[in-house]
């Protein structure tokens, strides 16, 4: 493992292990964000699997009843009856934060208050199949709104997820070792300084020592 290029100094070395303990317990902080979040994002994979399911029996439904609908009426008639929708449909979207990521909530509200002022058009000249897929449309409405808020979460979730183990990856297996790597060299370096440091003052002690006696003896 390479080291930093720094100055191989006590300062140093007290300043690289204050960055080790902080790198350290920000290391354990993401892993806990990273394990909460694949928490959240497997239980929510899990509804959404469940709803999507769900909506996806209500469409068919409502594909079938248009289908014999467009079996039983001419298309001329099918396309006039629908042609100017009588509802509208406003979406208000928010955001709520769920582990730092901001995920969407999906209300709407429409201009119609009574089911049976759906429907655009006269009864006379309409299959019973159109109104029920008609019905059925009005009724999918707040599932797949609810699907699309839960799809979009899940993505959100699974985005930060892969931010999350990057950041926890580059400290577990480079920024932490190469601290560790560097705080070990200069340590290593600072006990041999120490060491030819004391050597040399052992070999001035002598060197006195031997003057010392030497003037004695003269």
């Amino acid at each position: 493992m390479a080291t930093m290029n720094v100055s191989p100094t006590r300062m140093e070395l007290t300043r690289l292990k204050k960055r080790l303990k902080t790198a350290t317990r920000g290391h354990k902080l993401l892993k806990d964000k990273r394990d909460d979040l694949m928490k959240k994002f497997l239980e929510l994979v899990r509804k959404n699997k469940e709803f999507r399911e769900i909506v996806e029996q209500k469409i068919m439904r409502m594909y079938s009843g248009f289908a014999v609908a467009s079996a039983v009426m001419s298309p001329e008639m099918l396309e006039e009856a629908l042609m100017l929708p009588k509802e509208s449909v406003e979406l208000n979207v928010e955001t709520r934060n769920v582990m730092s990521v901001n995920v969407p909530v999906f209300e709407f509200s429409t201009d119609v208050e009574n089911l049976s002022d759906i429907y655009s058009y006269g009864f006379a000249f309409t299959s019973g199949e159109l109104d029920s897929s008609v019905a059925a449309l009005q009724d999918v409405l707040p599932y797949l709104l609810q699907l699309a808020q839960m799809e979009k979460s899940a993505q959100l979730l699974a985005e930060e997820i892969e931010k999350t183990r990057r950041r926890v990856n580059a400290l577990e297996y480079v920024q932490i070792p190469m601290l560790q790597e560097t705080i070990k060299h200069i340590s290593m370096k600072l006990d041999e300084n120490e060491r030819g440091n004391l050597s040399r003052l052992m070999k001035i002690k002598d060197m006195m020592v031997e003057q010392s006696r030497q003037t004695m003896e003269n």
